[in-house]
């Protein structure tokens, strides 16, 4: 597995693999966007304080 994905179960399809759709410094931190790679769910995390589960939406 690349740094571009990570293995985490996803709660929309139970795939256990994620890609990096996107990454970028914000004043909380780092910001990077998830999605999964089976399915349109996708998650944000800032560095390690902060992260949120949310549908995505194309």
């Amino acid at each position: 597995m690349s740094d571009l994905e990570i293995e985490r179960e996803c709660p929309g399809c139970g795939n256990d693999t994620f890609y990096l759709a996107a990454s970028m410094l914000v004043h909380l931190g780092k910001k990077t966007k998830w999605h999964c790679t089976e399915c349109d769910y996708g998650y944000i995390h800032i560095t390690d304080d902060v992260e949120t589960y949310a549908n995505a939406e194309a």
